[in-house]
Order: C-alpha cells, then structure tokens, then sequence
C-alpha cells in the first residue's frame, strides 16, 4: 500500500534559509496589497470627498495594479529578476508614504498617487511566486504553492482589522504609513534571495512572448472566475445582513472566517498527491466553490452562513493553488512570471467587473439574486475554460500528443 512515503516532500523540507527568506519578503509584499483598498478609503472618510473620494481612490488603486501587472509583468521571466521586483517594490512605497501627507491636495493628485501605488509593485506577486519554484525542488513545486496560498489567506484575514485599528487608534494615514515602511522592507530583503535565472526559449525563432502568454486564457479564465465569485460573496455580505436583520458588523468576522478556512484549505491541499491534473482539479473545485457560495443564500442565520462561507474557503483555496500548477504545467518555464502577472491582472479585472455588476444586481433583485447571479457568472465561465481545456488537449493529441513543461514527472 503506497502512502505518504519518507521520500515525497513535507513541509518540513521547505523550512530551508532561502524560503525563510522568501516568507519574510513575501508577507512584506503582500500586506500592503491586502491593506490598500480600505487604507484608502479611511484615509478619505474625514475629508470633504467623504466615503465618495476613498471609493474612488481604492479603485484607482486596483486600476493601477491591471495595467502594472499586465504591461510591467509581461517584461519579467527572461534572465534575472530580483533587481526589477525590488525596484518596483520601492516605487510603490514612495507613493504609500506620500498619500497620508497629501491628504488635503486636490483629488487628482490622490488618484495618480494611488494609481502609481497599484502599479509599481504590482509585477511582485508574480515574480515573487516564481523565485518561490526555484528555490525549491520541482516535487515540492505543489507544497510551496499551498504555502505561498495560506500566506496570502492568514495575510487577507487580518490586514482589514489592522486597517481599522490603525486609522481608528493612532491616524487615518497610519496604515498607509505601514504599507510604505512594509514595501520598502520587502525591496531591501528581495535584494537577499538567491536567483537563478530559467533559460529562454532555445530557439531563436521562438514563438513570441505575447503569443506565449495568450495560449494560457483558459487558466486566466479561471482566475478571473474565482475572483469575480469572492467578490460576489464579499461585496453582498452586508446587504444580506441587513435584509435577514442581522447585524451588519458580523461581516467582518464572517469574512475573516472564510480567509482562515481558505488557509487550513491550501495547507491541507499540500499534505498529499491528489488525483487527476492540475487543470481538471481547478475547475472541479472551481464548480465546488461556487456550489459552497450559492448556500449562503438558503442556510439559515449566521451559523448558516458562515457554514457556506468556511466550506467556500476551503475550495477556494484550491482552486488558488491549481490554477497555478496549470500554469507551470501549460507555459515554458521561461515565461512562468510573466503569466502569473497577467493571471493576476485577470483577477482584478473579474473582481472589478462582478462588483460593478453587484452594485446593479442589489439595486435591481436583492443582495440573495446578486450572489446567485455571481455563481451563475462563475458556472459559466468555468464551462468555457472546460470546453477550451477539451478543445484544446484534442488539439494537442491530433499533433501526437502535447509535450508539457515540467521539468520532472508528473504529479
């Protein structure tokens, strides 16, 4: 009987200096991007813009981080880039530290200091990702992904209380003021990790970059997915509070609940081999986690809900880490960073577009039909990705069969 054998990766095996390194870098890197949106918006609440300008400024933000992700990101992934990441690490900090200090200049000014905040460093989770695989053997690829994935959950869960404590207790600009001082010390501490670069395409006529990065739409479809389902559930969490009569503060830990599911969930993914590829996993917890969403309109009360919200973090966690093992498995290595910033991007795009539709959808039917629309979004875009997925291997199988870029066997 073949179990967990002494010779398949534990977590154990990542507890190297490098990856220790790594955690600090990336927990520096990924507060601020956890913490910007409402840091924004507190930073507003008291001026004359109001709740109106903070809106305004956190959508810039996200705005800033598409277009720095998709134009900056693409750049990464040929030869080294440590240089580049902590760089725009910094020029990201620069702006942070700026906005609590121009908090009274005209609103045009706070918008390009929040559009230059989401752009700068928004390359950094993609190429962070990437020096993560290389620091690592290939058979622990899987492990270090779930742990980069509990990283970000643990992160997401505590940066809103963070937020409020600091603009409440100490300064409305306080949290920006972290996010600057956390960005800058990821830039130094970047500066420290190990690099080796992938070689590039091996041969000069190689198929372009863009083309490249194209070929994955079926994974970043997927992304765009699970984030346009968070947030569907995120953004109604409250008008459903209110329409059951139930008070609007346990948003909050609902919502923190979700994100420590979503961590046991990525931790757990990593403790075994699961069946199946990479790309069939995402989309069958993709499906899953939508299913686990569409009970929170129906269970009743806050253990009702939060039952959905726990069960939807735990699949939601999943789908985190197998969109990204598709990745690896569908693209050269040489482009791995790029893509991982374009999924990101994708993300932010399906998170902007389903809470603008929200908006429309709580106006239109209530806060039960906007999260049901969400799910319906969601189920549908996953079954183009599966159609593309099953479009595509036959493809691959008329050609004799689609060699994969994995530098080891497969999982």
């Amino acid at each position: 009987m073949v179990g967990l054998s002494a010779a398949e990766p534990r977590y154990r095996d990542l507890m190297t200096r490098a990856v220790l390194l790594w955690g600090l870098v990336a927990f520096a890197g990924k507060v601020p991007v956890a913490m910007a949106p409402l840091a924004l918006v507190f930073l507003s609440r008291e001026s004359p813009g109001g709740y109106t300008l903070g809106a305004g400024l956190a959508s810039a933000y996200v705005v800033g981080e598409v277009f720095g992700a998709t134009l900056l990101g693409a750049r990464l992934g040929r030869g080294r880039m440590r240089r580049q990441l902590s760089a725009g690490l910094m020029a990201g900090a620069l702006p942070f530290g700026a906005l609590p200090f121009a908090a009274s200049a005209p609103s045009p000014v706070l918008v390009g200091l929040a559009l230059l905040a989401g752009a700068a460093p928004a390359a950094g989770p993609g190429g962070v990702r990437t020096m993560l695989t290389r620091l690592v053997a290939e058979e622990a690829v899987p492990r270090a992904l779930s742990a980069e994935a509990a990283l970000t959950q643990v992160v997401w869960a505590a940066a809103p209380g963070v937020v409020v404590f600091l603009a409440l207790q100490v300064h409305p600009g306080a949290p920006l003021v972290l996010c600057a001082l956390l960005a800058a010390a990821a830039s130094v501490l970047l500066l420290g990790l190990p690099e080796s670069a992938e070689p590039g395409p091996a041969r000069p006529a190689a198929v372009p970059m863009a083309r490249t990065l194209l070929s994955a739409w079926p994974v970043y479809l997927t992304s765009a997915a699970a984030m346009a389902l968070l947030a569907a559930a995120e953004l109604v969490l409250p008008a459903l509070l209110e329409e059951r009569r139930i008070a609007v503060g346990w948003s909050g830990p609902l919502l923190a609940g979700f994100a420590l599911a979503s961590a046991v969930g990525a931790f757990s993914y990593g403790l075994r081999t699961w069946p199946g590829p990479p790309r069939v996993q995402s989309l069958v917890l993709l499906a899953v986690y939508a299913g686990c969403v569409s009970l929170v309109t129906v269970l009743p009360g806050v253990p009702g809900i939060a039952t959905g919200l726990m069960l939807a973090g735990v699949f939601q966690a999943g789908v985190m880490v197998t969109r990204n093992l598709s990745l690896r498995e569908r693209l050269p290595p040489h482009a791995h960073a790029a893509a991982y910033s374009v999924m990101y991007a994708a993300g932010a795009v399906g998170y902007g577009l389903t809470a603008s539709l929200s908006a429309v959808a709580l106006e239109v039917a209530g806060p039960s039909a906007a999260i049901l629309g969400g799910v319906a979004v969601t189920l549908l875009t996953t079954g183009v990705s599966a159609l593309a997925e099953t479009r595509s291997g036959v493809s691959r199988g008329r050609r004799g069969g689609g060699r994969r870029w994995r530098r080891g066997s497969g999982r």
